[in-house]
């Protein structure tokens, strides 16, 4: 199949990337470095290997990129209003737009620009990021969740995660709602956690109080969850998250980064649309809610 990359960062720039090195053809769109990767190629300092893409189909525009059997999305939300404007070129009606992005409601909205185009979310669990031209650091994991949104097509929904298989990523299908909560479970606390704390990963677990309150934060998204009618989601998954946290390589998530580079943080999706749909079903979350508060209080947006 051919993919399409939008948002070549962290996540496009190492799903593509491997993706590529497996022998699939992939088309990346890329922004302020699309001619040093032109040049120099795609670099990706990895814990299960480094690698070197020679030879990139980089763009700058997806006007000049071809048509698309699957489109990866690795924009941070808070750019979705540009995809009206990015995904047209590349798509046919059946092409697969998976949506590799943070947080919960993100494809309905997409799906009201797009009426009727097959979409898949990724859950990524990874460590990773881009703060060089051309270059990808993965620090540690690198397993991707799929849950299907509305790809009627069974079996390319699952030739993607085949390909993906094929590229030596950990992949597997997940019930859609439990994919996007699944991966709540982490975000919501560890994202806000660092920005308001200005921390990592690894010290917040290591004193006692504030590991005592990413517990909470967790099994509040975990209880709002079933409430929606997720029954994949218990007390063990938490302790789950825990245990891979404390394993972790001391990190720095995507809204750390965002919030020291003066970057708009992606509140709406991880905090503000989970807190109104859980309100809707009838759960509190306070310690989310006071969370996103001070998000709030501190963005930049």
């Amino acid at each position: 199949m051919v993919y399409g990359v939008i948002g070549t960062g962290a996540l496009g720039g190492f799903y593509g990337s491997r993706l590529a090195r497996s022998g699939q053809e992939v088309h990346f769109l890329l922004h302020r470095d699309v001619d040093y990767v032109r040049a120099h190629g795609l670099h990706v300092d990895s814990c299960d290997g480094s690698f070197h893409l020679d030879k990139v189909n980089a763009y700058s525009s997806t006007t000049d990129m071809p048509k698309c059997d699957v489109v990866l999305v690795g924009l941070k939300t808070t750019n979705n209003h540009l995809l009206a404007q990015l995904l047209p070129p590349l798509l046919r009606p059946d092409t697969v737009v998976v949506l590799i992005q943070n947080g919960i409601g993100v494809e309905e909205d997409v799906q009201k620009m797009f009426p009727g185009q097959p979409l898949v979310a990724g859950l990524a669990f990874i460590c990773c990021s881009k703060t060089e031209p051309g270059r990808v650091n993965h620090q540690c994991y690198g397993s991707i969740n799929f849950g299907n949104y509305s790809c009627q097509d069974k079996a390319v929904f699952h030739a993607i995660i085949d390909d993906f298989a094929h590229a030596g990523i950990q992949c597997a299908e997940v019930e859609y709602l439990e994919a996007r909560w699944r991966k709540a479970v982490w975000n919501i606390p560890f994202n806000g956690m660092t920005v308001v704390l200005h921390t990592q990963t690894d010290l917040l677990l290591k004193h006692p109080s504030t590991r005592e309150l990413i517990y909470t934060i967790m099994m509040e998204v975990i209880t709002a969850a079933r409430h929606l009618g997720v029954t994949g989601l218990d007390q063990s998954f938490a302790d789950k998250m825990m245990d891979m946290t404390d394993n972790m390589t001391p990190y720095s998530p995507s809204m750390k980064l965002d919030y020291d580079l003066h970057r708009p943080m992606e509140i709406n999706y991880i905090y503000l649309r989970p807190l109104q749909i859980a309100t809707s079903a009838g759960c509190a979350m306070p310690h989310v809610d006071a969370l996103a508060k001070m998000l709030e209080f501190m963005s930049v947006e």
